[in-house]
């Protein structure tokens, strides 16, 4: 019987501490995800705007592949909506821009294991992923469409 005499303590296993402003969960097969910096976005309050391209080169109904730093993000106009989000699936890594994009519901499906992802919100919709991607503010000024990265 554990704690009594001549028998080991039961051992406690420590507490799961994540580290702050952390998004995601944790399963015996997966780790935590967290933000590429592992900081929250209130941390660093400063943006950086990057121009895409002209509104008319990105029709409704289509999309691109961006890159900043060491990140690839994904802009998709949903008849007219503009949507960005980062082009990487929570679950497996699998590239977004790649899967099918459903302008009508402004959804994407990893190409990997089928996994639908909300643009406007960056969580998934269906399964196997289950923790959101990150999404990013887009805005038109002068014809030209920009990309708010921090």
């Amino acid at each position: 019987m554990a704690g009594t005499a001549g028998s080991p303590m039961p051992r406690r296993m420590a507490p799961l501490v994540l580290p702050p402003n952390a998004e995601g969960g944790y399963t015996p097969w997966k780790q935590i995800r967290v933000p590429r910096t592992g900081l929250g976005r209130s941390t660093f309050p400063m943006s950086e705007t990057l121009d895409i391209c002209l509104l008319s080169e990105l029709p409704p109904g289509s999309s691109r592949t961006v890159e900043w730093e060491d990140l690839e993000i994904g802009v998709f106009n949903c008849n007219g909506e503009l949507l960005a989000i980062e082009d990487r699936c929570s679950h497996d890594d699998g590239n977004l821009a790649e899967g099918e994009f459903d302008p009508e519901r402004c959804t994407v499906e990893c190409p990997r294991h089928g996994s639908l992802f909300d643009l406007h919100t960056g969580k998934p919709v269906t399964l196997p992923a289950y923790v959101p991607i990150e999404t990013f503010p887009v805005r038109v000024e002068d014809d030209m469409i920009k990309l708010e990265v921090e």
